[in-house]
């Protein structure tokens, strides 16, 4: 787990893998109580890919972490489309907030009652299952073809969700989203190659109280689109993840995608 936070100390540019932020590392968390963010990236995916929206929320008083869900992410996906993917990455997420809650470098500078999930496409199904939702798994995810109901624990300490082109046809059982019952910002993409409208349907049909979802589709947009930015050397036609549909500009979106859900999580916390 990657985490970012609130710091007293002058940062410089540092290098992150491919990537380059302003950080100052293992740095002194500054003195103050900060909410708490969990990001969980899709499947497949990598922590490392929200970096730029980590580091905007850091920078405006949130402890990130960014956990990379094992057997789940770009180095190795051998648990992609399983029940046992199902169990697992809600249970990185509540060992994931236990940490900064056991860690004496944390657990000082954390507000106790304040703890939002962000996920992004698969991440939004592991969001909402650890808020009260109730999984099932698809036929083609167990070697005997049968669905099966999938039971995690339930972290009712968390108060709000961001939730972006997430996958919810692990819901689509009567009741399985009525134990959410939480603040929930959910963007969709106008133009997504693999989740269709209907998986927001299912959020907004199935939580406790649709009023509070706000749902906005995001025009032009791809399933990608919500990444951070990609270094110019990245962007080639053969890695999709840098992609957008012609005329969108991933930049400018996520200057305002950053803003967005800081004034979403400041009126939550």
């Amino acid at each position: 787990m990657s985490v970012m936070y609130p710091t007293d100390e002058a940062g410089k540019i540092e290098e992150l893998g491919p990537f380059c932020l302003d950080l100052s590392i293992n740095a002194k968390p500054k003195d103050d109580k900060f909410p708490l963010i969990i990001i969980s990236h899709g499947s497949g995916g990598g922590n490392l890919l929200y970096r730029t929206l980590a580091h905007h929320l850091a920078c405006n008083g949130f402890i990130v972490g960014m956990p990379e869900h094992p057997f789940n992410n770009f180095n190795n996906n051998t648990l992609e489309g399983t029940v046992e993917n199902l169990e697992n990455r809600p249970r990185h997420i509540n060992t994931a907030i236990d940490w900064f809650f056991d860690s004496e470098k944390f657990v000082s500078v954390l507000k106790a009652d304040s703890i939002s999930i962000i996920g992004h496409s698969t991440g939004g199904c592991t969001a909402l299952a650890v808020a009260g939702g109730i999984q099932t798994s698809l036929p083609n995810e167990s070697s005997d073809g049968k669905t099966k109901q999938i039971n995690v624990a339930h972290n009712r300490k968390i108060n709000s969700l961001v939730l972006l082109a997430p996958g919810t046809v692990w819901f689509k059982d009567k009741g399985a989203l009525s134990g959410v019952d939480i603040s929930i910002l959910m963007l969709a993409a106008e133009k997504d190659q693999f989740i269709q409208p209907f998986h927001a349907q299912i959020v907004l049909d199935g939580v406790a109280d649709s009023s509070k979802v706000e749902y906005k589709v995001i025009e032009n947009a791809g399933h990608f689109s919500f990444l951070s930015p990609f270094p110019k050397f990245m962007i080639t036609p053969e890695f999709f993840p840098a992609q957008d549909p012609v005329g969108f500009d991933r930049e400018k979106f996520h200057n305002e995608l950053n803003i967005e859900i800081l004034d979403f999580l400041m009126k939550v916390k």
